[in-house]
C-alpha cells in the first residue's frame, strides 16, 4: 500500500501562501547571514571544483536545460523577470559602476595608434591593443597576472 500524500495543487498553494507570509523573516535572516554565506562558500571551493568536473555533468546540464525547455525559459522571463528587471538594474547601478570603473579607466589611459582608412589591417592592431589591455586588467584584478 502506497503512502498517503497531499494533492500537489494543495501543497503548491500552501507553499505560495506561506512564502508570502514569511517574506519579511526571509529578508532579515538572509541579510544577517552574509558572513556565514561567505565563509562557507569560500570553504566549498574544492566541492565546487569536483561538481563542475564530475563525470556526466555536461549531459546532466543539457538534460536540465532540455527539461525546462525554451517555453519554460520564456515563461520565467515573462512572469517574473519582466517586472523585476528595471528594479534589479536600479539596485545594481552602484555595483556596476564600481565593477566597471577599472576597465573604463584602462581604456581611458590607452594611447592608440592613429586610425587608418576603413578596412585597413592597421585598425585591427588598435582593437588588439584594447583587448590585451583589458585582459591584463582582468587578470590583475583576479590576482593572476
Amino acid at each position: 500500500m502506497g503512502l498517503k500524500v497531499k494533492p500537489i495543487a494543495e501543497s503548491a498553494k500552501k507553499l505560495v501562501e506561506r512564502a508570502q507570509a514569511a517574506s519579511g523573516e526571509y529578508a532579515s535572516a538572509a541579510a544577517a547571514s552574509g558572513d556565514q554565506w561567505n565563509t562557507q562558500t569560500q570553504a566549498a571551493k574544492d566541492n565546487y571544483g569536483m561538481a563542475i568536473t564530475a563525470a556526466g555533468i555536461k549531459e546532466r546540464f543539457a538534460r536540465g536545460a532540455a527539461k525546462a525547455g525554451a517555453a519554460g525559459y520564456v515563461d520565467g522571463i515573462t512572469k517574473k523577470g519582466k517586472d523585476r528587471f528595471s528594479q534589479g538594474v536600479s539596485i545594481g547601478q552602484g555595483k556596476y559602476a564600481s565593477n566597471t570603473e577599472p576597465y573604463f579607466s584602462t581604456i581611458a589611459g590607452l594611447t592608440l595608434s592613429p586610425r587608418q582608412p576603413k578596412g585597413s589591417p592597421a585598425n585591427y592592431t588598435r582593437v588588439s591593443d584594447v583587448g590585451k589591455a583589458l585582459n591584463a586588467k582582468r587578470l590583475a584584478l583576479l590576482g593572476s597576472s
